[in-house]
């Protein structure tokens, strides 16, 4: 995640211990490595069920639940992520409402000093499940809306979803919970940034995270409807834009880009054109937040027990927690390893990649996206946008703490 709102505005965030405070030392790409200390937010997809039909789902969701865990698994799950020490559980879908004791479990989780976050399309989501989240004591609620009405509707399959969506968002809001967006850009909605930022200005909705598609799940048949570098470009400035403009609004709001990490270079390469005093301060966050996570500051766990690198890497299993506990799994990866390829890129990475100024800013950008497009694992994310004459410039000031 890169985070426009405090990068480039200056804002503190409740989520900056996790981006920027689990390394020691910001370092140069060639130092790029796993942190030993930092552990992996698990998102947990905790059913498949899904009462919408959105076109880009990663999880392609159905109505089956014969391979669900059972709510004794689920604990015992819950267990072994408290015990690996991960910071935050995530649970998500399919749509995690539909599953009928995801409230007993999170209460479980948060018992057990778990951060605990929901990703939730919001269509199911009471006055009384409202209350429910607040009093368990859920940080987080991040709702997803992926334009105005027709639009969402659209994307999402379902006529009303969009109305249904904006209530929770309400519901959430009046019952004290922390609520946010979730949008997902493609060529069908960039061209609603501006009325997605007024929307949250009216409703007083305080954070949004833009994702950028990948292509898995249902969202490989859509890739066609990404946006080009071009427009990605656009797309990022008019985001950077909209932020600055709520802010001397008197609207400040938490703003961050998803699943594309050559953002955060070119959020910094803003920066220095624009002469921002703070510009090294920001590479120094950062070099300290390394990019794209998936393998060691991410983890996913499937409605199966499955664990991934990431929630969008379906064909490659790790282990699975009815077996092993998720320290088992996840810790002191073999040699060679997927796990271990992922915590040392610098030595697997390719193509532009390899030679690239910005791999530490970056990590080598979304693998999942990378192999899904080319074949190749280690292959060139075709979503990177940076030029070659942008990637080639002058080092990067090496900065330490």
């Amino acid at each position: 995640m890169i985070g426009i709102s405090k990068l480039y505005m200056g804002q503190t965030e409740a989520s900056d211990p996790l981006r920027y405070g689990r390394q020691s030392a910001a370092l140069p790409s060639h130092l790029l490595q796993f942190s030993s200390d930092k552990k992996p937010i698990v998102v947990w997809n905790i059913t498949q069920r899904c009462n919408l039909k959105c076109r880009h789902c990663y999880a392609s969701g159905v109505a089956d639940i014969s391979q669900e865990l059972t709510h004794d698994e689920a604990l015992r799950a819950i267990d072994g992520f408290a015990d690996f020490g991960c910071p935050v559980l995530l649970f998500s879908g399919g749509e995690p409402f539909m599953r009928e004791d995801v409230l007993d479990l999170a209460e479980y989780a948060r018992h057990k000093n778990l951060r605990v976050v929901f990703s939730t399309n919001g269509t199911r989501i009471t006055k009384a499940i409202a209350g429910r989240i607040a009093k368990i004591g859920v940080s987080y609620v991040g709702i997803s809306i992926d334009g105005v009405r027709e639009t969402h509707d659209r994307f999402r399959g379902v006529p009303g979803a969009y109305d249904r969506s904006l209530e929770a968002i309400r519901l959430c809001r009046e019952a004290g919970i922390k609520v946010g967006l979730r949008v997902t850009l493609t060529r069908a909605n960039a061209q609603e940034l501006p009325a997605i930022f007024q929307l949250m200005r009216d409703e007083q909705i305080p954070r949004i995270c833009f994702y950028h598609l990948v292509y898995t799940g249902r969202g490989a048949e859509i890739k066609t409807e990404d946006l080009s570098h071009e427009e990605s470009r656009q797309a990022v400035d008019r985001i950077i834009d909209e932020t600055k403009a709520s802010f001397n609004m008197g609207h400040p709001l938490e703003v961050l880009t998803v699943d594309n990490h050559c953002d955060a270079p070119y959020l910094w390469m803003r920066m220095a054109r624009e002469g921002a005093t703070n510009a090294n301060e920001v590479l120094k966050l950062l070099l300290m937040n390394g990019g794209n996570s998936s393998g060691h500051g991410l983890s996913c766990v499937s409605w199966d027990g499955t664990v991934y690198p990431d929630q969008f890497w379906r064909n490659k299993p790790l282990g699975n927690v009815r077996n092993q506990s998720f320290g088992e799994i996840w810790g002191n990866p073999q040699p060679n390893s997927l796990l271990e390829q992922l915590r040392n890129k610098p030595k697997y990475v390719t193509g532009r990649c390899k030679s690239c100024r910005f791999l530490a800013l970056c990590g080598g950008n979304f693998r999942a996206r990378a192999e899904a497009a080319t074949g190749e694992l280690w292959g060139e994310d075709p979503a990177c946008y940076l030029t070659n004459a942008e990637i080639e410039g002058p080092a990067l000031p090496l900065i330490r703490t």
